[in-house]
């Protein structure tokens, strides 16, 4: 049976050609998928006025939702004459969100694209964006793009997380690694792999429960590290890796990998991001500090996403 799956683009309100549209046109393209664009408009200015006239509000309303799918399908059409199939839609709401996730719920869309949208520190210490409230409720892969030099990604990075495996779903660094490298073969792109782990944080975890002791300390840091390094090896391995482009750093995750990826001019970072069931808490919380240390773009991945 053929796949239906199709990549979701989520269009910003304003009507202004960004790297975005490239991306998503060069993987739609790399993955012989057809591509749907979707626009969540909602203008304050029109709004008010409907306080006034509802009569105009609908007007108004209904002349800027048409422009702006004018404008939608001004950008498919060279799409389309590369022998992409894109679909264009313009939806007319306040809150975004649930709206997204009714299109994931009711279609099966391979994956979710968007612009990344830059903040700042005391906005995002008063609200949750839309990038992150995707980032904790989509199961599906989210790419969000901060930059875009190459339409089609050169070279990729898989970070996994080896410290504490007991918090983690089982096989999910291999399911990273999975899509990573599915990425990297449909756009002929190089993929390497990067464990960061943060020594300090397992030495506390792994004395706590113990009594003082200053052989045994002066000696676990050694062995924590010697662990951590087999683990990575294996699982590089497994994987089919080559050595070359295997990276083990101590350090802060999101510090060492916006380092990392500015270093070594990565297109695309793709790393893991779940939740923990039964109490709420957002174990990903690396994913959602990272994401603003980057300058490239992201690919997030759900353990609760099936790989087809």
């Amino acid at each position: 049976m053929a796949n239906p799956q199709r990549l979701l683009l989520i269009a910003s309100p304003l009507m202004r050609r960004t790297p975005v549209y490239d991306r998503a046109a060069a993987l739609a393209k790399a993955k012989g998928m057809a591509l749907h664009i979707v626009a969540f408009d909602y203008v304050e200015g029109l709004a008010t006025a409907g306080l006034v006239n509802d009569q105009a509000l609908a007007v108004m309303r209904d002349g800027y939702v048409r422009q702006h799918r004018e404008w939608l399908e001004s950008q498919a059409l060279p799409m389309r004459r590369t022998g992409i199939t894109v679909t264009t839609e313009v939806v007319w709401v306040l809150h975004p969100l649930n709206e997204i996730l009714v299109h994931l719920r009711e279609q099966p869309f391979a994956m979710l694209i968007k612009e990344f949208e830059h903040e700042p520190w005391w906005m995002r210490a008063m609200f949750t964006s839309l990038d992150i409230q995707l980032l904790r409720d989509t199961r599906i892969p989210l790419h969000l793009v901060h930059k875009a030099s190459h339409a089609l990604p050169r070279r990729i990075l898989a970070a996994v997380d080896l410290s504490r495996p007991e918090d983690q779903y089982e096989g999910f660094n291999d399911q990273i690694i999975s899509e990573a490298l599915k990425l990297a073969l449909q756009c002929n792109a190089q993929i390497d792999l990067l464990y960061v782990y943060d020594l300090g944080s397992m030495y506390l975890d792994a004395s706590s429960s113990r009594e003082h002791s200053f052989l045994l300390d002066s000696n676990l840091a050694q062995t924590l590290h010697e662990a951590q390094s087999e683990a990575f090896q294996a699982l590089a391995e497994r994987n089919g890796i080559a050595s070359e482009h295997r990276h083990m750093h101590m350090g802060d995750p999101a510090k060492v990998l916006g380092l990392f990826t500015d270093s070594h001019d990565i297109d695309v970072l793709v790393m893991g991001s779940y939740h923990h069931h039964g109490i709420g808490w957002f174990i990903g919380s690396t994913a959602e500090r990272v994401m603003h240390r980057l300058s490239s773009s992201v690919l997030v991945i759900s353990p609760e996403h099936s790989q087809g």
